[in-house]
């Protein structure tokens, strides 16, 4: 029996050992590698590599921020004021005028492609002078789109 349950907790552990590694965060350099055979080769597997990334990074951030308004309204609803209501109805009209990635800082409308889109990662990513090793691929991302798609100022507010 002892040795069974050993057995158990070492094959976990060797499960848990490797999950632990098997993620990797891609660096800037790495991603501008890819990025470059935007232009040369479109159809190649660097370029859609670059392509799925920034789409995938889009998507990650439209479903993180759905989740966290949903969570909030499931909150809200527990024993909502009135004021607490009113906040509940302004985010989701804010969401509403200008779109899910808005509390992402950024705001990408309905004459965006996702062409042009990763063309400014692309091209942000040839142009900077410096590719920091340590600096994280999504965070280079993230400082495009953010520059490159901020949110208009809300109306009265």
């Amino acid at each position: 029996m002892k040795a069974r349950t050993l057995l158990i907790g070492a094959f976990a552990l060797l499960l848990l050992a490797e999950r632990s590694g098997s993620v990797e965060p891609l660096s800037t350099p790495e991603l501008a590698e890819h990025c470059a055979f935007l232009n040369d080769d479109p159809e190649g597997k660097d370029a859609i590599f670059c392509v799925r990334y920034v789409q995938g990074f889009i998507d990650g951030a439209v479903a993180t921020d759905a989740r966290v308004l949903e969570n909030i309204a499931t909150e809200f609803e527990k024993d909502e004021t009135f004021s607490e209501r009113a906040i509940r109805s302004r985010i989701g009209s804010r969401v509403n005028r200008r779109g899910p990635t808005v509390y992402a800082d950024f705001c990408l409308g309905e004459p965006d492609s996702l062409e042009e889109v990763v063309a400014k990662v692309a091209d942000d990513l040839a142009n900077r002078k410096v590719l920091d090793e340590d600096l994280l691929a999504r965070d280079a991302v993230f400082s495009t789109l953010r520059r490159e798609y901020p949110c208009s100022p809300d109306e009265g507010s």
